[in-house]
């Protein structure tokens, strides 16, 4: 349990990270879509540090890849939303 509330706690600090390292036109607005982002790029490289052995099975990602991980995801959503695949929840 401790785990998942790190990764979480972790994920929320990558995905604030990850926003300034990649500012742009269409970034995720808000503070939960940024904390989800985060925490889903700390899961990503939670799970490919696992499974490249990197991390044992108890282990999260630590602050440098997890923000890692949460630019990778930001980088996708950014590429969602220019090719128009999914809506930017902060241009309304």
């Amino acid at each position: 349990m401790s785990g998942i509330l790190w990764i979480i706690l972790v994920g929320f600090v990558a995905g604030l990270i990850a926003r300034w390292l990649s500012p742009g036109p269409n970034t995720p607005g808000g503070f939960i879509l940024t904390t989800v982002l985060g925490i889903a790029g700390a899961f990503l490289a939670t799970f490919i540090g696992q499974a490249i052995g990197h991390y044992g099975p108890d282990q999260g990602a630590g602050f440098i890849t997890a923000t890692i991980g949460a630019v990778v995801v930001l980088f996708i959503w950014n590429r969602l939303v220019a090719s128009r695949m999914i809506s930017d929840p902060g241009n309304r």
